[in-house]
């Protein structure tokens, strides 16, 4: 069924049938689709604007220069057929060749751009007000945030310089190691360095967000305990169910909650130990983070964008050519393997959080709790560290 079909179809008639996509997740007829879905707030803790389909495309051979696309019309259509509110849009030096601070400045200025011209479905979030008035006016909000601290260098200061600029969210680490601390792939698992605390402390004072994901357990445990402020992990999982170093543990889980933070779980492939992850997964492993954190402290952080892959074993092959090039650069994560798809299957595309709402209202979760879950715990999560 085609996504103006079905709309149409559940506006008109409360015998619509939300038929989910490919196999693994159940059906939802009628009232099975959760009616409180168009006025909540929808916010992607750790999300993009992407199209998984381009990296199918040979752009030497093709003579396609990438940033064409960026944004292009299945984009923002997909984006807006979503329903999100907004998401934390990772830009900047993550990992790779190149100066880590031309990079991300650069990427930054990239980015206003990118929203400056398509104002008419993009707004940029410095507040928790420009995520409020872009649910009101139909459009996405961008949160500018980094998934690594390399672009700081050995300066702590220049997270003041960032903050300026509009940037809202540092993640400390990668799956590597930094100045800052030992990322989840590290085995020596050494914690924050006397150089991360300086980081935090700074990212304290300037009211920019402390993200943990990626981190190593002692890495993401020190900066709990170094932080002023509440913390988060934007993107996922929960370790209890996967036993990857990707997910976190339950002593971590509760460690951020009980500093007043929060959790978002993705919808990737390191639910499962065999990394082949369903949409039923997430609904495990959030169900498991509202056991250990409260549900106050609960979201989503898919990882992923809204549009959805059209070939699904073209792009299984470019995601193995992508997991060899991880490997040989040492970045890779465990469960990343031939076969894998960086997605679930059952529950990708615009339609992705209306199914995970349909799916958790089946299971019993009240109004209220998927509301917090889809988007109010990261907006009052926001408020406590941005203000207003």
């Amino acid at each position: 069924m085609q996504r103006r079909d079905f709309l149409k179809t559940l506006a008109g008639s409360t015998a619509a049938l939300w038929a989910l996509k490919a196999g693994g997740a159940a059906a939802f007829a009628g009232d099975g689709a959760w009616p409180g879905y168009d006025k909540a707030f929808v916010i992607n803790n750790l999300g993009g604007l992407s199209d998984p389909n381009l990296r199918l495309k040979d752009y030497e051979a093709e003579g396609i220069d990438k940033k064409t696309f960026v944004v292009s019309p299945r984009i923002l259509a997909d984006l807006k057929a979503s329903g999100m509110t907004a998401v934390n849009h990772t830009i900047g030096h993550v990992m790779g060749p190149g100066d880590p601070f031309e990079i991300s400045v650069a990427d930054i200025a990239f980015w206003n751009q990118v929203v400056r011209h398509n104002a008419d479905a993009l707004t940029l979030v410095r507040s928790v007000a420009d995520i409020k008035e872009a649910k009101q006016s139909g459009r996405c909000g961008i949160i500018l945030g980094f998934q690594n601290t390399t672009m700081l260098g050995d300066d702590a200061e220049r997270v003041d310089t960032f903050a300026g600029l509009g940037v809202k969210i540092i993640q400390l680490t990668y799956n590597d190691r930094n100045r800052v601390g030992d990322g989840s792939m590290v085995a020596e698992n050494r914690g924050l360095t006397a150089f991360g605390r300086e980081v935090v402390e700074r990212l304290n004072h300037v009211r920019v967000l402390v993200d943990l994901s990626h981190s190593g357990e002692q890495t993401c445990l020190d900066a709990v305990k170094a932080s002023k402020r509440p913390i988060w992990i934007s993107h996922t999982g929960c370790r209890a169910l996967a036993d990857t170093p990707r997910n976190k543990t339950d002593v971590e889980l509760r460690a951020v909650a009980e500093k007043g933070g929060m959790v978002g779980i993705y919808f990737m492939p390191f639910l499962r130990d065999d990394s082949f992850a369903m949409a039923e997964d997430a609904v495990r492993h959030i169900e498991h983070a509202i056991d250990i954190c409260g549900e106050d402290h609960v979201g989503i952080g898919t990882d992923g964008g809204t549009t959805a892959v059209d070939d699904v074993d073209a792009f299984r092959a470019v995601i193995a050519r992508e997991i060899e090039e991880r490997r040989k650069a040492g970045i890779s994560a465990k469960g990343e393997k031939p076969g894998v798809v960086t997605f679930l299957p059952d529950m990708q595309g615009p339609d992705q959080f209306r199914m995970l709402a349909a799916m958790l209202s089946k299971r019993g979760h009240s109004t209220g709790r998927i509301e917090k879950i889809l988007g109010q715990n990261s907006l009052a999560f926001m408020r406590e560290i941005w203000g207003a």
